[in-house]
């Protein structure tokens, strides 16, 4: 008598099939697989230094293991309760300001008539976003240090000694600020994109019913962008703690430690200058461990208003 394969026989041919139909297809994508495996997953089994005396000269295997102590210093580092306020004050800077503003230049784009000028305005605003940081500051400081062109204008009104880049009481305001110029013109292209997939009929219906801009804004637009902003807010929430390593370090010698440690900067001062990769590694642990848990939590919450969700 004949008997049916077993269903995990079944399922093991389907995938040796699929994988023989599609290979070249998991040939392509085998080049992505291997960068994130390398450089992403295989880095992690570094994390065990947060719980060493680690040595460069001894090695992970040579290092001494002190359990939670790298973790408790860190809770009693002032440093690090400093660098932690900072980044989450930047954070939540970039995250209620930065993430919206490719969203409304986009719908202004949008609502321009003129193609050759909805064109030219991306060009020139997503320019930024190919120039590194060390030119965007050098920029900004011919701009807005003491020596700089805002400066050198409110002298002649009567206003002396203004210094922006070197305030720390608005830096954070300027650090979003340069973030929202560089990456603004970059953010609008996905924005931009996702509206051109809503069908040109319901503006012309809602227009037939009578409705202005605004509501054809508010009730197709938004709508219609609304999966990708939700996926795109989950990424950004996930990586809100990495505010911008190379932007601050450059611009931290201006300002004051005060103003400008995040987290990012005090694991390169304390681990990589310092020599205490312990402390700097516990650090970049713990940064880890919440940026998973706020990118669930925000999936979750994207979930229970509708959305997707990206997990």
């Amino acid at each position: 008598m004949q008997t049916d394969p077993a269903p995990s026989d079944t399922r093991s041919g389907r995938l040796k099939r699929a994988l023989k139909k599609e290979r070249w297809a998991y040939f392509f994508i085998l080049p992505g697989l291997l960068y994130f495996v390398l450089f992403h997953y295989v880095p992690l089994l570094g994390n065990v230094v947060a719980f060493q005396d680690f040595s460069p000269f001894l090695g992970i295997t040579g290092s001494e293991f002190v359990g939670l102590e790298n973790f408790l210093r860190i809770v009693t580092d002032p440093e690090v309760l400093r660098a932690l306020y900072n980044t989450l004050v930047i954070a939540f800077l970039q995250v209620f300001f930065a993430f919206p503003a490719p969203i409304l230049l986009a719908l202004f784009l949008n609502s321009l008539v003129s193609d050759r000028l909805k064109r030219t305005i991306q060009t020139i605003v997503y320019l930024p976003h190919f120039i590194s940081w060390v030119v965007v500051v050098s920029i900004w400081q011919k701009i807005f240090d003491g020596a700089g062109l805002v400066s050198e204008l409110m002298s002649r009104v009567g206003v002396e000694g203004l210094n922006i880049m070197a305030n720390p009481e608005t830096f954070k305001i300027l650090v979003t600020s340069q973030v929202i110029w560089k990456d603004v013109g970059w953010g609008t292209i996905i924005f931009f994109a996702a509206i051109s997939t809503i069908p040109l009929e319901r503006y012309e219906s809602a227009a037939t019913d009578g409705a202005n801009s605004w509501q054809r804004i508010r009730h197709i637009t938004l709508p219609g962008m609304m999966p990708v902003i939700s996926m795109l807010l989950i990424l950004n929430v996930g990586t809100a703690l990495t505010v911008g390593f190379e932007q601050l370090l450059l611009q931290q010698p201006a300002v004051g430690a005060d103003a400008a440690q995040v987290l990012d900067t005090f694991v390169y001062f304390r681990g990589i200058a310092g020599g205490d990769w312990g402390v700097a590694a516990a650090a970049g642990l713990v940064k880890g461990v919440i940026a998973t848990i706020l990118i669930i939590t925000a999936n979750k919450v994207a979930k229970k208003l509708g959305g997707e969700g990206v997990i």
